[in-house]
């Protein structure tokens, strides 16, 4: 299930780096049981824990100034999950405050909107937030190092079809071993890399234009969950080509 959420207020001014300052807020307006339930375990598969939610980037006209990021008039953010509850928790929440807060920022909720999940087994898409792909390496002197892959390095696709699969079998509780999803990218450039800073870490990721497809319930669920990790940080959200926002 896939809502926008669209603010407007006296002042519509974030911080650069307001990933954490969403995620807080999604978490803030859900469900006092369900948020904690995804923000202390989640679904998990094979030891690893996933939290079922992405949202996009902040949209809407803007200017930067110094390390702040204004808005004009209104601005918005997209959230999907595969947990309908969630959605709708979060949406029920907001339509009953008069006003919300955003990190430091008040702001009035102008309107809900609900999409319908698109058919998507094969199809171009692109990037609503940056989609990251990484391992995490030993260095010769033992330490670890996380490296970030492009869209052009093999393991990128590779990394993805593999997360998307964990996610399926901690969500579905299914057998994922049979099921593949490819993503290769069509229209990638370097400006459309993106370092962001979340609670004091670098995380590299990527927009721009992918052909994406394969088994349709996985594709599926990597619309409503995103595609690559750290989703429920504001990564890997997409929207199908001809979509409209």
């Amino acid at each position: 299930m896939r809502i926008a959420i669209e603010f407007e207020g006296d002042r519509l001014s974030f911080p650069l780096e307001y990933n954490q300052s969403i995620q807080g807020f999604i978490y803030h307006n859900i469900d006092e049981t369900l948020a904690s339930f995804l923000h202390n375990k989640g679904f998990v598969s094979k030891g690893r824990s996933f939290k079922p939610f992405t949202f996009s980037r902040l949209l809407g006209k803007y200017r930067i100034s110094k390390d702040r990021i204004d808005f004009e008039e209104r601005v918005k953010f997209w959230i999907a999950s595969p947990v309908d509850n969630l959605i709708e928790s979060f949406a029920s929440n907001l339509a009953r405050k008069p006003e919300v807060f955003l990190g430091d920022e008040r702001f009035y909720v102008a309107s809900i909107e609900v999409k319908q999940k698109p058919s998507c087994d094969d199809a171009e898409i692109f990037m609503l937030s940056p989609v990251t792909a990484y391992s995490t390496l030993l260095k010769p002197d033992g330490g670890k190092k996380t490296y970030y892959y492009n869209p052009k390095e093999e393991d990128f696709g590779r990394l993805i079809n593999e997360n998307m699969k964990k996610k399926y079998t901690a969500f579905y509780r299914k057998n994922a071993n049979n099921l593949a999803m490819d993503i290769t990218p069509v229209k990638v450039r370097a400006s459309d890399e993106k370092i962001v800073r979340y609670k004091g870490f670098i995380i590299k990721g990527w927009m721009g234009r992918y052909r994406i497809k394969g088994n349709e319930e996985l594709v599926s669920l990597a619309y409503d969950t995103g595609l690559g990790a750290k989703n429920s940080q504001g990564f890997g959200m997409f929207e199908i080509s001809r979509a409209r926002l």
